[in-house]
């Protein structure tokens, strides 16, 4: 039944005196540091564990007023008194509150909806906590560090769940509209970009697993997920020299202006496919539109697929082709026919790298044709130089340099490349991982919220979407930040 506050606050206010006595007693003198923050620590959590019993308590020791009625209007009539168990970072709270019911309707209990309390018994603080650990690093760990820190046990399962259901609402959070801002002066050119790498999946288990693998058959699949990021930025004229030797340093590179930082950027990841990845960014980046933005930039490799889906939903961008992928090919053709260890590659190299940058795309072709058809070459280097000649003709349309160039426009795909990596790469393909495709793309967009720095922000959205979803239409008193709530106790 539900507890009088009474004894609660009597036993805090026992609790307390004795933790101050723990730290001004003559105890304290044979005491190190060390013992006493951890023992405060310890009794602190139980502290608050008892503080929070009496919120409830207090709550709940109010009957509500009447009537309660269902979600179709069925007016309910008091039944008794239920408990409830709310696991919080304080550890288990156990509390009864008030309950109504009505023939062929569910128990209500008023009080849960008023303190927006959540599906399961688990905390949304500590759901919080739980899932912001998985961002970053195995579930197993997450779970570790909260049982050492908190002394709070959470299954692996549990965790497992967290995350799903705080992922739930990112595809809507991401659609809202963007909230208006001061736009930095200067940033007037809107650039997006888009990239892929693959995730290790779960596999099936066959019927009848093979002794051997086959050749070329790998033990872990994966499934590719498209990274897109979209930010504004500065023009920054460069020269085609000025990207040589950026690319090909030779003995001290020459003092540049220092480059503009990307503003707003904005990573995501999917496993949903080139489509829907871009379509998604369509609407985010129509929100930057506006009068500050003059130029328009969309930069992806040389994947023909990927660049199809690039130019749909982006009409009015141009489409660049990341300049490291042009570099690539000019290796790899100086490779085959020169050799790795050739000391003269690099000039090589250089004497085609500047001249593509210099928008001299068709001179280059034609020179890559000539040597096509050099007899001198073995028909795997002519494939080598085919391959290379194919690659510029068919991007030549996405490879005017000098004029992007001239206009202070990235040429690379830095971004979303170092997105690949840091999105995608560091936590998925930690050692030993299979995803199933949900489990994977739901730490994607967890990760990805907390990439762009919009944690706080989207775990509030959440709960009041979570709260509609259970409980209807409320309004709550304005809810702090946790950031928020620390500067109010500092």
């Amino acid at each position: 039944m539900t507890s009088n506050p009474e004894p609660i606050v009597q036993q805090l206010e026992h609790d307390f005196q004795n933790l101050l006595a723990d730290v001004t007693g003559p105890e304290v003198r044979a005491q190190t540091a060390y013992t006493v923050e951890l023992t405060l620590f310890r009794r602190l959590l139980a502290l608050g564990a008892a503080l929070l019993r009496l919120f409830l308590v207090t709550r709940a020791a109010v009957r509500p007023s009447e009537p309660i009625l269902a979600a179709d209007g069925t007016r309910l009539v008091y039944h008794d008194q239920r408990p409830t168990t709310y696991d919080s970072v304080f550890g288990k709270v156990r509390f009864w509150r008030h309950d109504y019911t009505a023939p062929g309707q569910d128990g209500r209990c008023p009080l849960d909806a008023a303190v927006s309390l959540p599906v399961r018994c688990y905390s949304d603080l500590l759901r919080e906590w739980a899932v912001y650990g998985t961002t970053d690093e195995a579930y197993r760990e997450s779970q570790t560090v909260l049982e050492r820190i908190l002394g709070v046990s959470l299954s692996l399962q549990a965790i497992e769940t967290s995350v799903a259901d705080a992922a739930e609402d990112v595809t809507t959070f991401y659609e809202q509209p963007v909230a208006p801002t001061t736009h930095p002066p200067g940033r007037t050119i809107l650039v997006v970009q888009a990239d892929g790498t693959g995730v290790p999946m779960v596999q099936p288990s066959p019927v009848a697993p093979p002794v051997r693998r086959g050749k070329g058959r790998k033990r872990t699949q994966k499934k590719e997920a498209v990274v897109t990021s979209l930010y504004t930025v500065a023009p920054y004229p460069r020269t085609p020299q000025e990207i040589v030797a950026a690319l090909l340093p030779e003995g001290d590179r020459p003092a540049t202006a220092a480059r503009p930082v990307p503003v707003g950027k904005e990573l995501h990841a999917t496993l949903e496919g080139k489509e829907v990845a871009l379509m998604r960014l369509a609407p985010r980046a129509g929100q930057r539109e506006g009068a500050h933005i003059q130029q328009r930039v969309a930069l992806t490799d040389g994947a023909e697929a990927l660049q199809e889906q690039v130019v749909t939903p982006f009409p009015g961008h141009t489409l660049v082709l990341d300049s490291i992928h042009v570099a690539e090919y000019r290796w790899a053709t100086a490779n085959t026919l020169l050799g790795e260890t050739h000391l003269p590659r690099t000039m090589w190299v250089r004497a085609y790298l500047e001249p593509l940058l210099r928008g001299e795309t068709d001179a280059v072709i034609a020179a890559l044709e000539d040597e096509a058809n050099d007899p001198t070459y073995t028909a795997t280097q002519r494939q080598v130089v085919q391959r290379t000649r194919g690659y510029y003709r068919r991007n030549r349309p996405s490879m005017h340099y000098d004029e992007y160039l001239a206009r202070g426009w990235p040429i690379g795909t830095g971004v979303v490349e170092g997105a690949c990596g840091h999105l995608v790469k560091d936590r998925m393909e930690q050692s030993g991982m299979r995803w199933t495709k949900t489990g994977a793309q739901a730490v994607l967009d967890l990760r990805a919220v907390r990439l762009n720095r919009q944690w706080e922000v989207y775990w509030q959205f959440h709960r009041q979407q979570q709260h509609h979803r259970q409980y209807g239409p409320f309004a709550p008193a304005p809810e702090l930040t946790e950031a928020q709530a620390l500067k109010r106790v500092a």
